[in-house]
């Protein structure tokens, strides 16, 4: 294996975490609730929407460490605060520290999908960067798969304390994260950067590129980041382009209703008129989908080209989004709902999954790349907090908005997609084949 698959294999398992994480609550969903008896805004604020608070603080924050102190020191980081919120939260004894472990795992998820995809992104050469980069969205959809599958294994294991057992497995993984993230050298990019260290930076990089090209390649990076000065001051008009491109693939990335659907899959099933013992198993299918459909979005990512992929998803997603809407308003066979919940989330895996991590590590230059991931990243879960925060308000079956008929919610998804369309028509640039500095010179003329 190539050093650079390696390093970036390793580097993608933060992506297993992170998809492991965000999901794995889905089966503490209701055993929670009922264990403490909470209302539906106390449930969706401080149980289901807590870690993504915490996803919002890393992934704004995400870029401070990453510039700072290096990508490699951060991405440790970062499995320490998975390992402590999935041990912290499996023995919580009130829902108030359950929220504040869930809070820190939140942060670890945010930091990650700043630091993983900008390390590999700086590591990975033009023609491979798309591919290597989605093997972070890869390991998300493969976390969310073996979350679901946990959570249906260990339903029965101890009873009442179930879900504890789903929430502290996760520290398994995180341990042998943090173990091989140590074997990573650091980002070339920020060693030439930060440090000046060109000596380290050509070691790493001969083992990217053939020996003739490394010289050439650091000159390159050392001439680009000559063109502006230290000032690392993102909201500036010279970044506008890649700071609007940003927000509104993250935002379109939300408005779908992906995590809508992931974190509320169970609840969801069942008022599709699927049995309570088999919303679980169905929910393992959804994972199952969204695995299989991102590892051809990994395949085509570097073949077809972002905008491609964009232009496929956003016409699956507004099918698939319409479909649902039509059933639950019509009250059509419940085999029929799910064929078109996993519709969108195929669609979903090889459009936006596949292109969002990728595309937002490509836009912005060298010296901000950091703060810029995290600005995507940070608009990303701002919208997937407010979501899964206000979702127990139109979905709870007493006194929720919609109770039992959640149409409007997703014919509302299926609009934002048609503007998603029209973002990726007009708007969004194709990345692919075009080295980090060639793109820079291009985004910012």
């Amino acid at each position: 294996m190539k050093a650079v698959q390696k390093w970036s294999i390793t580097v993608a398992l933060a992506g297993f975490l992170f998809g492991f994480d965000t999901v794995v609550i889905s089966g503490a969903n209701l055993p929670v609730r009922q264990l403490w008896d909470l209302s539906p805004l106390f449930h969706g604020l401080f149980i289901m929407s807590m870690a993504l608070w915490g996803t919002v603080l890393g992934s704004l924050t995400g870029g401070i460490p990453c510039d700072r102190f290096g990508r490699k020191k951060t991405l440790f980081w970062i499995g320490v605060l998975y390992l402590v919120s999935a041990v912290g939260s499996a023995l919580s004894p009130d829902p108030y520290l359950f929220s504040f472990f869930r809070f820190i795992g939140g942060v670890g998820v945010g930091a990650s999908s700043v630091a993983a995809p900008t390390y590999i992104s700086e590591i990975s050469t033009a023609s491979n960067r798309g591919k290597l980069v989605a093997l972070y969205q890869f390991n998300i959809v493969f976390g969310i798969l073996i979350a679901f599958f946990s959570n249906y294994l260990l339903e029965g294991f101890q009873g009442a304390n179930d879900w504890r057992w789903m929430l502290g497995v996760e520290g398994i993984p995180a341990i042998l994260y943090i173990l091989l993230v140590l074997g990573v050298p650091e980002s070339p990019r920020w060693l030439l950067h930060k440090r000046k260290d060109e000596k380290e930076a050509f070691e790493i990089l001969n083992r990217v590129y053939p020996i003739a090209e490394v010289q050439q390649k650091i000159d390159t990076i050392k001439t680009e980041l000559a063109k502006t000065s230290d000032d690392v001051t993102l909201f500036t008009k010279r970044y506008k382009k890649p700071l609007i491109l940003a927000f509104l693939i993250a935002f379109f990335n939300q408005v779908s209703g992906i995590n809508f659907i992931l974190y509320y899959a169970p609840e969801i099933l069942v008022k599709a008129g699927l049995a309570t013992e088999d919303s679980l198993f169905n929910s393992i299918s959804i994972g199952v989908i969204n695995l299989i459909f991102t590892f051809v979005g990994v395949g085509l990512i570097d073949r077809l080209g972002r905008r491609t992929l964009m232009f496929i998803g956003s016409i699956g997603y507004i099918i698939s989004l319409a479909t649902v809407a039509w059933c639950f308003y019509t009250g059509a066979s419940s085999s029929i709902l799910l064929a078109f919940i996993l519709m969108f989330i195929a669609s979903h895996a090889i459009g936006q999954g596949a292109v969002i991590w990728v595309f937002i590590s490509e836009i912005f230059p060298n010296k901000v790349r950091a703060y810029g991931q995290s600005w995507g990243t940070g608009t990303h879960w701002v919208f997937a907090a407010l979501i899964t925060l206000l979702t127990p308000v139109f979905l709870d079956s007493e006194d929720g908005i919609f109770k039992d008929n959640p149409w409007p919610i997703f014919a509302f998804f299926a609009a934002m997609m048609v503007l998603q369309l029209l973002f990726t028509k007009f708007m969004m640039p194709e990345t692919k084949g075009i080295s980090l500095e060639e793109l820079e010179d291009k985004l910012l003329g």
